[in-house]
């Protein structure tokens, strides 16, 4: 018998410590930027970079939140926002690897949103991927090349 929907809880994504070497790898980056940007008469690139460097630094240190997580007969409900299946096209569930942990992959409609990566640690990848079969196509897919960027710089 099918569930009528699929609960979890999981942060919204992987929380990598940085060191304080990485701090000032990235004051230094940062500074050296600035400096050239300036010596070329680009104050407002200099203080685009400084800027930058800053909110990097401010969410490195932020803590991911915890995310209520819902699959249902409506479509996927993140927090408290519905993802209804007639905007979705596709998912695909990424299992563990040595390196990631379990990822459920969705292709959405959505121009400014296409790609939904949502974490399924606390969940079966098994029943998920039942459980979407019967909404969504399931097509094989991975991570697009700017989300891997971000993991490997440690966001």
């Amino acid at each position: 018998m099918q569930q009528s929907q699929l609960e979890w809880r999981a942060f919204e994504h992987e929380h990598i410590h940085k060191s304080s070497d990485w701090f000032w790898a990235l004051g230094i980056i940062a500074i050296a930027g600035a400096v050239t940007a300036i010596i070329f008469n680009n104050i407002l690139f200099a203080i685009v970079i400084l800027v930058g460097a800053f909110t990097l630094s401010v969410h490195a240190v932020k803590k991911p939140n915890l995310v209520n997580f819902k699959i249902s007969e409506r479509g996927i409900i993140i927090d408290n926002t519905l993802h209804p299946y007639s905007s979705l096209e596709s998912f695909w569930v990424e299992d563990e690897s040595e390196q990631t942990s379990p990822k459920l992959l969705i292709k959405s409609k959505k121009l400014l949103a296409p790609h939904i990566i949502i974490p399924i640690e606390n969940a079966s990848p098994n029943d998920i991927r039942d459980y979407l079969l019967e909404y969504l196509a399931e097509e094989e897919d991975s991570e697009s090349l700017a989300q891997k960027i971000v993991e490997f710089f440690g966001f």
